[in-house]
């Protein structure tokens, strides 16, 4: 599931040919807020952005739901409202709020406990069966493996449909969840983290139902408009980057906008 930045690349990943999409709690606090991933952005905003990605796929869409936007009952409103927005799944991860990225230090982690209460809590909110509901753990990075397992089952116990064990370190720890854990488990392949580039087929043969790949379009597609801006700034053209756009064809085509635009307007 590659992480979609906006409704225009929902729409490419759809395209492209893969099953299912995903959204980045980091990609809607940096994209659309243009904040650090600390836990400012709001469910209204997250409602927002899922809303208008909906509308204009049909592969289904797991969202990254923080902490839930709150305590117990502010989390089983999250699952009503982003239901109802369109997505098929969320995952909320047992941190303490405000949050961290997963893969940074200085993470803190609630009562195991108590956020088996707001899984319970949000199971019981779902309208449908078929809604996702991911229980994520940040316990590698804070009190080990063994802990991460521990929560894990914990976790499905509650009511957890699946579990994502956030910043796992290697492939091993990997297989030792998958070993413990007895359900659908998700792993998170992201760039300049802790855990190692392990492809899907690697993931599967570990025992992982799904793979996101939650910021690698933002990151693409930011290093990719530093280059043409630095262009434009020191040439005053755009020009020798035209092999590297898209063209106003091809944009076309993606939108379903319909007829033909002449060769020389393409560029």
């Amino acid at each position: 599931m590659p992480g979609a930045i906006n409704a225009l690349s929902a729409r490419l990943i759809e395209q492209m040919g893969f099953d299912a999409m995903y959204l980045s709690g980091a990609v809607l606090a940096n994209s659309v807020g243009g904040m650090p991933d600390v836990g400012l952005m709001t469910l209204s905003e997250s409602e927002a952005h899922s809303a208008a990605i909906a509308r204009v796929t049909s592969i289904p869409i797991i969202a990254d739901a923080d902490t839930g936007y709150g305590e117990a009952d502010n989390a089983a409103r999250t699952v009503q409202v982003l239901e109802q927005a369109g997505v098929s799944g969320l995952h909320l991860e047992d941190q303490v709020f405000p949050k961290r990225c997963g893969h940074l230090e200085g993470k803190e982690l609630v009562e195991a406990h108590d956020f088996c209460r707001k899984i319970a809590t949000a199971k019981a909110a779902k309208t449908s069966e078929d809604f996702l509901l991911i229980a994520r753990t940040d316990a590698r990075g804070v009190v080990g493996i063994e802990e991460t397992i521990r929560r894990a089952n914990m976790y499905v116990e509650a009511g957890a449909d699946a579990i994502f064990p956030e910043g796992l370190q290697s492939a091993d720890e990997f297989r030792q969840v998958a070993s413990a854990v007895d359900t659908y488990l998700l792993a998170n392949m992201t760039e300049f983290g802790t855990t190692p580039y392990l492809s899907v087929s690697d993931f599967a043969e570990l025992g992982y139902n799904m793979v996101i790949f939650p910021v690698t379009l933002q990151r693409t597609a930011m290093k990719a408009m530093e280059d043409v801006l630095k262009l434009i700034r020191d040439t005053g053209s755009q020009e020798p980057h035209l092999d590297r756009m898209q063209t106003r064809q091809e944009l076309y085509d993606l939108l379903e906008y319909g007829g033909k635009v002449s060769a020389p307007a393409q560029r």
